[in-house]
Formats: C-alpha cells, structure tokens, sequence
C-alpha cells in the first residue's frame, strides 16, 4: 500500500501518543504540543503508521523536533517519505537532534546526507541521556 503524508489536526494525536509509548527512543512530548507546529502524519492502510514535528527556523533554516514510526510500521518507507517531504518543502539547513545510543537513526539519516556537528551532554530525559546534532543542507 501506498503511504500518504499530509499534516496532523486534533483527531491524530490519540494514534500519536500510542506511537510515542511504544518507541522507546522517540522524544516524549505531550502530542497537544505538536498542534500549531509543523505536524506530518504518515498514513498506511487507514492508519497513522508515524509522525513528523518539526519548526521553521529565521534565514532557511528548520529543526524537525521529532519523528517516529510505529514499530510495526518500520522498514516500509515511512520515516523516508516523512523526511523526503519535509526537506523538500523546508530548502536550507535542516537541523535535528538524535539519542546517542540510537545507531539505527544515526545510520538512517546518514544515509540521507546528514552530518554529526555537535554533541549535547543529558540533552533527553527518561532515560537520560546525550544528543548528538546532525545537520542537513537541503537545496
């Protein structure tokens, strides 16, 4: 099946908060805050299989604050599209932060043309632990 990506509302945030809890390495944010921001949803067979969140930063920047994949959902092309979509429509420097333990995301956006630019000691809580900041140039 196809995986369409449009942007969240109020009804997708229940589907969100259950993909949080089951990703034990994506940020744990209260979804409510995700509405207002720059909020992706991806959506497989009628259901919300994983999420974007991101912000707009002055001068041609961007951060995408979070992004996560139902664990049933992964290695489908979620994330990728969820990705493809927002650097597509975010030109310039797109910044975000990883877990350091998480190899697995550090790899997938490598794989994308991100770099490692910096380290952030106990950036994340529950559990803590360092961030390591990558960046992108998007055209």
């Amino acid at each position: 099946m196809a995986i369409a990506i449009r942007h969240g509302t109020e009804g997708d945030l229940e589907s969100v908060r259950r993909i949080q809890e089951r990703c034990k390495e994506a940020a744990r944010w209260p979804p409510e805050h995700y509405i207002g921001r720059d909020f992706r949803v991806a959506v497989e067979d009628g259901r919300v299989a994983g999420f974007l969140v991101a912000r707009r930063l002055p001068e041609g920047e961007s951060e995408i604050l979070n992004l996560a994949v139902d664990p049933g959902q992964r290695r489908r092309g979620v994330a990728s599209e969820l990705i493809r979509e927002w650097v597509a429509e975010a030109p310039g420097v797109v910044f975000l932060e990883v877990r350091e333990s998480n190899q697995a995301a550090r790899k997938f956006y490598q794989a994308f043309g991100f770099q490692e630019v910096g380290y952030r000691r106990q950036y994340y809580n529950d559990p803590p632990e360092a961030a390591i900041v990558l960046k992108f140039h998007s055209c």
